[in-house]
């Protein structure tokens, strides 16, 4: 299979690293307007170095486009016209209407459309979408310095789209409605930001994302009704408590268990010790993207859905999108009442 990279920059020139180490596809091609860039990661890898993706058009069965977000939807575009199999980074556009045309294009030229929502691939949540919780309230937590990347795009859709897309993939509900506040501190988009979103079955989730942070954090916490999930992303290590089956918790009442009944021993000892099952999650480490790009390959291959197709992508846009809106509102809110207050 002829595939080729579009954009070789941060994330880019991973993907041709991966392509290029992968077996019975071969990398025809890296595209960056940087041409100095283009032709040290050719040079690399082996292959041919462009500056206009327009150029090979005709050439490639498929490509990765790692561009920046706002070039997303003219070069998606321009490929599944084309009928070439598109692997879009996240966020896959930047608006709406754009993510729905990328999807009514992949339908109507019969080739795969899937987003790169890497988080998907990781160990820690291919884990926990592997035990079918039902979750009730989730917290998600993504913070990093300013990386100097994606400054076109605020951070809802630079990282807490990560969550989102996660996050829609357990509940598999829709959303009612969205609570969310954010603030720019380094421009005119959002750097950090926090909302609450409400699904139609009842699940709450919680989620906040920061870019002006001293250090990176990627954590969530799972509730549902017989377990509790707590996973970090970054280390790919989490533990899972659940409810035993066979122990009638209102019985045990243990809220209303006087003290003097457990001298001598801790909650901790009791519950977390005694009654709770507590697992420590085994992940069998594995580099995310290289799976990403696997899975894209192989639904091309066998002609089936990739793990995260354009409507996955299309979906935890339209989710951000309804954040954006509730922090532009909550936003002139707040200016209108600190104009109206008087000091």
């Amino acid at each position: 299979m002829k595939v080729a990279v579009i954009g070789v920059g941060h994330l880019g020139k991973h993907h041709a690293r991966i392509y290029h180490q992968m077996p019975d596809v071969e990398l025809v091609a890296v595209v960056d307007n940087d041409e100095k860039n283009a032709q040290t990661i050719a040079r690399r890898h082996k292959t041919k170095a462009y500056s206009d993706y327009k150029e090979i058009l005709g050439l490639v069965d498929a490509v990765s486009i790692a561009s920046p977000t706002q070039t997303h939807f003219e070069i998606s575009r321009d490929f599944l016209k084309e009928k070439v199999h598109v692997l879009v980074e996240k966020p896959m556009t930047r608006t709406l209407e754009q993510a729905e045309e990328l999807v009514r294009l992949a339908k109507e030229n019969e080739v795969k459309l899937q987003v790169g929502h890497v988080e998907r691939f990781n160990p820690a949540v291919m884990e926990i979408a592997s035990r079918n919780l039902q979750p009730v309230f989730i917290e998600a937590l993504r913070l990093s310095p300013f990386r100097f990347r994606s400054g076109d795009i605020g951070v809802v859709l630079d990282l807490m789209i990560h969550d989102i897309d996660i996050i829609r993939s357990l509940v598999r509900s829709e959303v009612e409605k969205v609570d969310a506040v954010g603030v720019n501190l380094l421009g005119k988009n959002e750097d950090i930001a926090n909302a609450r979103v409400t699904f139609k079955c009842g699940c709450v989730a919680n989620v906040t994302a920061s870019r002006a942070s001293l250090k990176s954090v990627r954590q969530v916490r799972i509730f549902s009704p017989d377990t509790y999930v707590s996973l970090d992303y970054g280390t790919m290590k989490g533990v899972l408590i659940k409810k035993p089956p066979e122990v009638d918790f209102e019985s045990l009442n243990l809220q209303q268990s006087s003290a003097s009944s457990f001298f001598g021993r801790t909650f901790e000892e009791i519950f977390f010790g005694k009654i709770m099952q507590i697992e420590k999650l085994s992940m069998k480490a594995h580099e995310p993207l290289y799976k990403e790009l696997e899975n894209f390959i192989s639904s091309i291959v066998n002609d089936v859905t990739p793990m995260v197709p354009g409507e996955d992508g299309l979906e935890a846009m339209r989710v951000a999108q309804m954040i954006l809106q509730d922090i532009g509102k909550n936003l002139e809110r707040a200016k209108d009442r600190f104009r109206d207050t008087k000091f």
